[in-house]
């Protein structure tokens, strides 16, 4: 039975990986470890532990009862420790596990960092807006509405927006839920059609690219030094990447590698893909055969290039949204300021 719907966070991962990791390390039997770690916990975790339990005492492995739950353990995941229990090295496994999802937590929390600061913007823009349209345009209209003026449209609209909220504010939040709603529907069945045109994106595209190629990577590491056979690592590997023309590119490597040509000489032919210092890190791996240490190398040597990435992006993030929210805020202005001052001129132009 898969248990589809249960899921727990990165950190509560850790958690199970690093206590099973050092007690298994310790001596201690899985089963008894599994014991241990029930006590300590609740939730998500605690039903998922209590599942493993349960599948131990049958006599099933750890992959296959970690295989129930694919939100929290992917393909990856539930391979390497399958053929790390085959080749008696599970404590091993483990440990890179726990070692590589710090890493993957420590990524991600620079991915979010990242996207924080426009999303700030965004919300304060929007409090800003919100505020204009209920204190400041119901008085400005009122002076306008005594005085007949003829307003431009900008101004008109503002007018309607700041009316709706304050007159009909269930239908206003009823149409933004309705639209959002929308657009969550939308993602849910069309998520690929959003997702690639994100993905194409200037600034984002080569970021996705490179956080790809750390995923790849990273999997590949833990998958080869497992014992996994490259073709094997390279099929598994490539459902882990965001972008399906990466995901394209490792299974033409991988029917490539079968066909028995090197895993670097595929990769040339996807040079705007694969940059030219992973494919030779790949080329050095292969000669010395020590492809799973190198894909380690290519692993932190991307994590440094995806930080570098990062800070451009926010660089550039930083003055465009401040000029895009000032333009914003600037129309707003003028859109209540233009028919004042055209009043102004209007009494001036009389006397």
């Amino acid at each position: 039975m898969i248990v589809k719907k249960i899921t727990i966070s990165n950190s509560e991962k850790l958690s199970l990986f690093s206590t099973l990791s050092t007690m298994i390390n310790a001596g201690i039997p899985i089963l008894e470890a599994v014991d241990s770690i029930i006590e300590d916990s609740k939730g998500n975790p605690k039903k998922i532990v209590e599942s493993i339990r349960d599948d131990l005492i049958q006599g099933k492995s750890l992959s296959a009862a970690f295989s129930k739950f694919p939100l929290v353990f992917d393909k990856v995941t539930i391979n390497v420790v399958k053929a790390s229990e085959e080749a008696g090295t599970l404590d091993v496994v483990l440990k890179d596990l726990k070692t590589q999802l710090q890493k993957d937590m420590i990524f991600m929390d620079n991915v979010k960092s990242a996207v924080t600061y426009p999303v700030i913007i965004l919300v304060l823009f929007l409090g800003v807006l919100l505020m204009i349209l209920v204190v400041v345009i119901p008085k400005i209209a009122t002076v306008f509405s005594s005085l007949r003026v003829k307003l431009p449209l900008p101004t008109q609209i503002l007018i309607f927006m700041s009316d709706v909220i304050l007159h009909y504010p269930v239908l206003f939040f009823g149409s933004l839920i309705i639209i959002a709603g929308s657009f969550v529907l939308l993602f849910k069945f069309k998520k690929s059609i959003i997702l690639n045109f994100i993905f194409s994106l200037p600034l984002i595209s080569n970021l996705i690219k490179e956080i790809d190629i750390v995923r790849f990577s990273r999997g590949m590491y833990l998958l080869l030094n497992s014992g996994i056979t490259i073709t094997s690592a390279l099929i598994l590997a490539q459902e882990i990447v965001i972008r399906k023309d990466i995901g394209k590119a490792i299974l033409v490597a991988e029917e490539t590698v079968l066909s028995g040509k090197k895993l670097s000489e595929a990769f040339k032919d996807k040079k705007t893909i694969f940059p030219g210092v992973v494919i030779k890190i790949i080329e050095a791996g292969e000669k010395t055969g020590t492809l799973d240490k190198s894909m380690e190398e290519i692993a932190e040597y991307m994590d440094y290039q995806v930080n570098a990435t990062l800070k451009t992006v926010i660089a550039l993030l930083e003055p465009l949204m401040l000029v895009f929210v000032g333009l914003l805020v600037g129309g707003m202005m003028m859109s209540i300021i233009g028919p004042i001052y055209g009043l102004i001129s209007q009494v001036g132009g009389g006397r």
